[in-house]
Formats: C-alpha cells, sequence, structure tokens
C-alpha cells in the first residue's frame, strides 16, 4: 500500500512538472541556504553510490523512504535495479531547484557508467531539526553521450 501511494506521489510530481512554469511567477522564492542544503544532499548521496557506500547513500533518504525499504542493502538494490545511471554515476550538474506541487523539487542532469545522460528530479524534505532529506526520485531516461 505505501508502495502505491509512493508511486502515486511521484507520478503527481510528474505531472505537476509539466505545468510549474506557468506557476512560477506565484511561488516563494527559494532561500540560497536551502539551495545549497538541498544540493549538498544530493551530492553527498550521488558521492555515496560512487563509493558503493549503502549505509551512507540510504542516511540520505527520508524516514518515509528508509521505512518502506527498511535496510540499506533493500535500498541500494532497488536504486540498482530501478535508477542505474543514479546507481553509477559518472558525474552529475545541478539544473533548478523549484517548488513543485508544494514540494521542493531539484532537477539534477546524471551521466551513468555507460556514458547515457538521465535527468533525475529529486523531491526533498525537510526535516523537524530543519535538515534536508530526499523523499524520492523521478528518473527521465535520457540519450548515450560522447565519452
Amino acid at each position: 500500500m505505501r508502495t502505491r501511494r509512493l508511486l502515486a506521489a511521484v507520478v503527481g510530481v510528474a505531472a505537476a512538472l509539466v505545468v510549474a512554469a506557468s506557476a512560477r511567477a506565484s511561488e516563494p522564492p527559494i532561500a540560497d541556504a536551502d539551495r545549497a542544503a538541498i544540493r549538498r544532499v544530493i551530492d553527498q548521496q550521488m558521492t555515496a553510490f560512487q563509493r558503493r557506500d549503502g549505509v551512507a547513500a540510504f542516511a540520505h533518504a527520508a524516514p518515509s523512504i528508509r521505512e518502506l525499504f527498511g535496510t540499506p542493502e533493500s535500498f541500494m538494490h532497488m536504486v540498482a535495479q530501478r535508477y542505474a545511471p543514479i546507481y553509477r554515476p559518472r558525474r552529475w550538474s545541478f539544473g533548478e531547484l523549484e517548488i513543485v506541487a508544494g514540494e521542493y523539487t531539484q532537477h539534477v542532469t546524471v551521466i551513468g557508467e555507460d556514458g547515457t545522460a538521465a535527468n533525475a528530479f529529486y523531491l526533498m524534505a525537510r526535516q523537524d531539526d530543519g535538515s534536508w532529506k530526499i523523499l524520492g526520485c523521478l528518473l527521465v531516461p535520457g540519450r548515450k553521450t560522447p565519452v
């Protein structure tokens, strides 16, 4: 049941990305400190994936994601199966951070180990202590890039 709710939320955010441009004017500005903190969390998780450090990668997931997968090993298995460019990233770069359907959503362009580019849209959640965690990721496959 939780997986379906999470999937429904991700699909909802994906649909909202399509109409986000028209709503940008009415969104409050995103603080530079939030931008930096969100990028730092994603960067640290991507670096953990490069090191094959499941414990560190799992630590950046929101509590609901950690509860859903239970262990770093289960989480890493899911990422390996469904998010290959993220699981084995060669490099990544940050795009826009936007508020989409009420969620902070960070665009990241990822080049996977095989040279395939993908657009990743990270949904971020501010925790009670003010820190940021990754609530989910929508991966949109791209094309193979020159090596």
